[in-house]
């Protein structure tokens, strides 16, 4: 598939009239909309303000390709804009940007269009391109420049660099594997071939590994480059010198790479590292490995929290809805068969909520080896056996050590994998295959287990004390803690305050199955939906202090807030954080209050509007919402000076 496949000169516009990113992107949707190629504005749009919450794609040098592959497109498009005046993106290299290609790929899209997305990197790299995007002045001009046959490929200049030349190996991924990417691997292979290095690179993006290096390309390189968002295979690398940085990197300061690779002055990557540096990045902080490896565990723990807590609330919701008599309230959930039927898939889906924590963490530490003996620690969490368990007593009963025992023991199992891999560095190369079949999962297993009968003892009392503090909890206290929570979604919207928050709402809603739900994932999810619909109801009620794009981007926050997306809210916080971030956080936290006083339980962790009715008083949960979003926006559109001053 070429680029001018995807390339529609309907859909371009050559004099944008927006001048902030959002404007922008609304402005190329509705295109993308009057030509039939998405279904909806709004899903579209949150899909791409979705990913530019992750990291801007305002690449530098002028250049922004937002990207998203989303279930409202009809038809795999690049849309193309060019604004003279430029566009306040936040770029990387935060100057405006005057050239964007939004690229629009429907969900269940076959990876043929990657290629085309590839290419469209090796144009924008070639020097003078984009002066020459900038002068066209047809649609069917900028369709002429993305002639395949115009620019010549990088990789036969590669294949020209002098065989005797250092070789460098490098490995490029975004957190979407679409346009990223691309650009950092062909920033890399320009730089190299203008230095005279020959350079392998592989691509982890959105079609699976590309040009994936073998053995002897590792043996052979000089150094490693790893320009990546999200986690690679990083065992194959060790004691090779590695820089290892965000993919931005890789597009911004490739030269600087590759001469910190072949300098001598990059660290050795070893896989017996300690926790805080197994990430290769000597800039990481401890605190910061923490929060990459803890979500790395959440974010795969989630699909199943989502998936069985839903299905388990409507279990509950068809018992309510059929009637259960007085008697057999305890079956609650359980009564009708059709009730049961959800309970069972839901539980079962619950079940694997404790060892993919776990695991997952432990498979971010130490890598393939840590995951096994993640998953046994995670499911010794759940099972919750200690060493009063092992032997003749049998005095005590297995007391669950949760959320909080997981989470332990999905560090503990990464940290003792790592400590292994240092204890048998020393065995001869032929062992290195049975290592990982037999010495890693065996030992692992047996230190990891052993290790989590002593940890569920202390670890257990703390989950217990905490389930009985959050069941008990009314009055005062549950009004504490619900603003507390409901507060923190709205400091940085999507963040690690707010994540912070959400992971420990999530983490208290297994315990809370057979009492109905949870009241802290209520109060979290209420505070989470207030601030795009503060931005609504401000835009609504202060008209005159807002531009036409802003109002309409007020809007779109309907939807986003109602979805239990806090990210809609981040331009207008981004754009005046003094005065908007106070403002969410008061709605955020009454709202939180409110629930909590009136004990509002919810089994679902996530879908906002879509899963109230899973609630246990629907009504009184939306007004407390309403509630928030209306003083939230209230106080922003008394405190916000106007657009136009």
């Amino acid at each position: 598939m070429r680029i001018n496949d995807l390339l529609a000169a309907e859909t371009m516009i050559l004099d944008l009239r927006a001048t902030d990113k959002v404007g922008a992107f609304r402005e190329m949707i509705a295109g993308l909309k009057r030509t039939d190629r998405i279904s909806n504005e709004s899903e579209f749009l949150e899909g791409i303000l979705a990913r530019e919450a992750q990291t801007s794609t305002g690449l530098g040098d002028g250049i922004g390709i937002p990207h998203a592959k989303n279930a409202a497109v009809l038809k795999p498009t690049i849309v193309f804009a060019r604004s003279a005046a430029g566009v306040d993106y936040d770029a990387l290299d935060g100057q405006p940007v005057h050239l964007i290609f939004m690229i629009a790929v429907p969900d269940t899209a076959s990876n043929t269009h990657l290629e085309a997305l590839a290419n469209l990197s090796r144009f924008l790299l070639q020097d003078g391109f984009t002066d020459q995007l900038m002068r066209a002045t047809t649609p069917a001009d900028v369709r002429d420049l993305f002639d395949e046959s115009a620019p010549e490929e990088i990789g036969a200049d590669i294949a020209g660099v002098n065989q005797n030349a250092p070789l460098l190996v490098a490995v490029t991924a975004c957190t979407t594997g679409i346009a990223h990417t691309y650009m950092a691997e062909e920033a890399l292979k320009k730089q190299a071939v203008a230095m005279g290095v020959r350079i392998k690179v592989e691509t982890n993006g959105a079609s699976g590994v590309g040009n994936k290096l073998n053995d002897q390309d590792i043996a052979e390189a000089a150094g490693v480059i790893v320009a990546a968002d999200k986690k690679v295979e990083m065992a194959r690398f060790a004691n090779k010198p590695l820089v290892n940085v965000p993919v931005a990197e890789g597009i911004r300061h490739p030269e600087a790479l590759i001469d910190k690779a072949l300098s001598g002055d990059a660290p050795i990557y070893e896989t017996s590292e300690t926790a805080s540096s197994i990430v290769s990045d000597e800039k990481m902080s401890l605190g910061k490995a923490f929060y990459r490896h803890l979500m790395s565990g959440v974010s795969s723990m989630l699909p199943f929290v989502i998936g069985g807590g839903i299905a388990i609330a409507l279990a509950f919701l068809i018992d309510q809805s059929l009637g259960v008599p007085h008697e057999a309230l305890s079956q609650l959930g359980t009564y009708h068969p059709a009730a049961a039927f959800f309970k069972q898939i839901g539980n079962t889906a619950f079940n694997f909520m404790l060892p993919v924590l776990a695991g997952y963490i432990a498979y971010s530490i130490a890598e393939k080896p840590g995951l096994v003996a993640g998953f046994v620690a995670g499911a010794l969490a759940a099972n919750g056996y200690s060493i009063f368990n092992v032997g003749l007593d049998t005095s005590h009963q297995p007391v669950p050590s949760g959320f909080l025992g997981a989470l332990v023991g999905g560090f503990l199992a990464g940290g003792v994998m790592l400590v292994m891999k240092r204890l048998f560095a020393g065995l001869p190369k032929a062992l290195d295959g049975i290592q990982s079949i037999l010495f890693f999962p065996v030992f692992g297993v047996l230190v990891t287990g052993f290790l989590m009968l002593l940890v569920n003892i202390p670890m257990s009392a703390i989950n217990s004390g905490l389930n009985g503090f959050l069941s008990g909890l009314n009055g005062t206290n549950a009004i504490l803690l619900g603003a507390l929570l409901g507060g923190m979604e709205a400091i940085d919207m999507g963040g690690p305050v707010n994540k912070a928050a959400y992971v420990f709402g999530t983490g208290t809603l297994a315990a809370s199955v057979a009492s109905g739900g949870s009241t802290v994932m209520a109060a979290v999810m209420a505070g989470g939906m207030v601030p795009p619909l503060a931005i609504f109801v401000a835009t609504l009620l202060f008209k005159r202090k807002f531009s036409q794009k802003n109002r309409e981007a007020g809007l779109t926050n309907i939807v986003m807030g109602l979805s239990f997306i806090t990210e809609g809210a981040i331009p207008f916080a981004a754009a005046d954080p003094a005065r908007a971030i106070p403002s969410f956080v008061a709605g955020s936290a009454l709202a939180g209050g409110l629930v909590g006083l009136a004990g509002i339980k919810l089994l679902a962790p996530h879908g906002g509007i879509f899963v109230v009715a899973l609630t246990n008083s629907p009504f009184l949960y939306l007004l407390f919402v309403a509630i928030g979003a209306v003083v939230a926006g209230v106080i922003y559109g008394l405190l916000k000076v106007p657009d136009n001053q």
